[in-house]
């Protein structure tokens, strides 16, 4: 069939929700028995979202591939159940790149190069070569940020420009927020007007709008929006607050949203046994979300929730999703406190704080922000036997902890966090050190998966219930073999090693000395799924209840 695709914008603010917007959408029309793919675009001058700062931007998604992209990218592979690619991700910076480099190599034949049309021809060219690629029959397009925003204009030129080639085959899906001001009581179109009349200038014209507020949208407010876009009422969909964005592909089908895309599209719904199953497995997963009878309460410690005076959890979304996922699928619902690591290091908490709680995750970061109270955790989790996992950061300085405190190696650090330390427990990798002398830091960590062999008789054999397991890497520093010795020697074990033997990629503790206590190099979190939830977060939640 011919390839289709949806544009999804944004009007009046950012946040609140266009890609969990975009991911359900792609859902029901899973449902409705198409094989869909998706694509970000963010319309920063960054390369990528590698050197983006989690604060202000939320986790950096890596691909199979190794790409760092936005996290939005996480909801796509998560809703969709489908590894993408780095096709899938571009950026106003990414895309300048390529079109420079096309004229460096005379790719354009002498031509000459201008903003527009070169600009968004290269944006159609990557949105078509996805599309291929994934072999998808629809593509949905989310452009970040909002309309009217100076960055967006490109990205809806080429949306544009598609629309016109063949209006049959593109459709224009508008996000906006109703606001309901507590002073008026009443739900207000007014901003959502004018988002769809800067849409409208941009040359572009809305074929679905989806209004997000507190509430469900009544029948005026529909009217109203739609006599401002030159749309029927019922290509206004309302979109409230639910209890769960995984309720979101339902409410949208009760919405008549999948009927009205369709249409738009010149296509019709197909009954076939994969789209049949694939909405049975995911009206189960919904329903097993409601129903646990069980219950963990997780202190997740890290380095990015602060932000001002308010907590920021998109940082660690993917580490939040997966330990949902794995009390999903055991009947445990699982209780997540977000407590920034500083809170220790300057006596806002104390330790103490932590006896309440199953089990402790410390996940990933960078730099020396927070370390002195992630030890600190780390420490308390393992001489008070509390369930423990540790991600990445969380690796090192599980092995720094052990090190210092048990092994009796007081000097024992990290080259990042202390790059004049005596004893370099965790050092920066080989390939790593010239790439940083030259000054090349973005795109160049340890990124993608990796495959890793898993020691038998351990713990993260067992978890896995395999001898080779393959995840997404995103560091520099490893730790360091030379110090494997007086580890284990210790009672610490290197349960996971890279293929070659040389780098370790799993610790965890003899059972002797901790219950559960693993860490890993990796990040499992990028490959849990709401139908598969991964085995290391299911053997974590199931310590901590048990």
């Amino acid at each position: 069939m011919t390839k289709k695709y949806i544009f999804v914008v944004g009007g009046v603010m950012s946040g609140v929700g266009k890609g969990i917007s975009a991911s359900s959408m792609g859902k029901i029309l899973q449902h409705a028995g198409y094989s869909v793919s998706a694509v970000k675009i963010d319309p920063y001058v960054n390369i990528d979202a590698g050197t983006m700062n989690p604060v202000e931007h939320g986790e950096t998604f890596v691909l199979s591939d190794g790409y760092e992209t936005d996290q939005d990218m996480g909801n796509y592979e998560r809703f969709l159940d489908r590894t993408l690619t780095r096709d899938s991700y571009m950026t106003t910076g990414s895309i300048y790149q390529q079109v420079i480099n096309r004229e460096r190599s005379l790719g354009y034949d002498g031509k000459t190069v201008s903003v527009v049309p070169h600009v968004p021809l290269a944006v159609i060219d990557q949105i078509k070569r996805t599309s291929k690629k994934q072999n998808a029959e629809i593509t949905i397009i989310e452009i970040g940020g909002t309309v009217g925003e100076y960055e967006n204009i490109l990205f809806l030129e080429a949306a544009r420009m598609m629309k016109r080639e063949n209006p049959d085959d593109v459709a224009v899906v508008l996000v906006s927020y109703l606001p309901i001001p507590s002073t008026l009581g009443e739900m207000k179109s007014k901003p959502t007007q004018q988002a769809i009349r800067l849409l409208q200038e941009s040359g572009v014209f809305p074929d679905i709008i989806i209004g997000r507020a507190e509430r469900s949208m009544d029948k005026p407010r529909k009217e109203k929006i739609a006599a401002a876009s030159m749309l029927h009422s019922e290509d206004i969909i309302s979109a409230p607050n639910l209890d769960s964005i995984y309720d979101i592909p339902k409410h949208f089908q009760d919405e008549g949203l999948d009927s009205r895309l369709l249409k738009k599209l010149k296509l019709k719904k197909k009954s076939n046994k994969q789209a049949k199953l694939s909405q049975l497995n995911w009206k189960k997963f919904v329903k097993s979300s409601k129903q646990q009878k069980n219950m963990v309460n997780i202190a997740i410690v890290g380095k990015y929730f602060n932000t001002g005076d308010f907590v920021l959890s998109d940082a660690y979304v993917s580490v939040i999703e997966a330990l949902k996922y794995a009390g999903y699928s055991q009947n445990i619902q699982v209780n997540m406190t977000w407590i920034s690591a500083g809170n220790f290091e300057n006596k806002t908490l104390k330790l103490s704080v932590l006896k309440k709680y199953d089990g402790i995750l410390v996940p990933g970061g960078f730099g020396n922000n927070g370390i002195d109270g992630k030890d600190m955790v780390i420490g308390y989790a393992r001489k008070n036997k509390i369930p423990f996992l540790g991600i990445c950061l969380g690796m090192q300085r599980a092995a720094v902890e052990f090190a210092q405190n048990v092994c009796g190696l007081k000097n024992a650090e990290s080259d990042e966090q202390n790059i004049k330390n005596s004893l370099p427990m965790i050092t920066i990798m080989t390939d790593q050190v010239s790439k940083i002398a030259d000054g090349k830091m973005g795109g160049t960590m340890r990124l993608g998966s990796c495959d890793a062999v898993l020691k038998r008789g351990s713990l993260a054999r067992k978890i896995y219930g395999t001898d080779i397991i393959s995840e997404r890497h995103r560091h520099r520093y490893e730790l360091n073999p030379e110090y494997v010795d007086v580890l284990e020697k210790n009672g610490m074990i290197i349960s996971g090693y890279s293929p070659d033997g040389l780098l370790p990629e799993i610790i965890e503790l003899d059972k002797k000395l901790h219950p559960f206590f693993i860490a890993v190099q990796f990040h499992p979190e990028l490959q849990s799924r709401p139908l598969t939830s991964h085995p290391l977060f299911d053997a974590f939640v199931k310590a901590s209840f048990n």
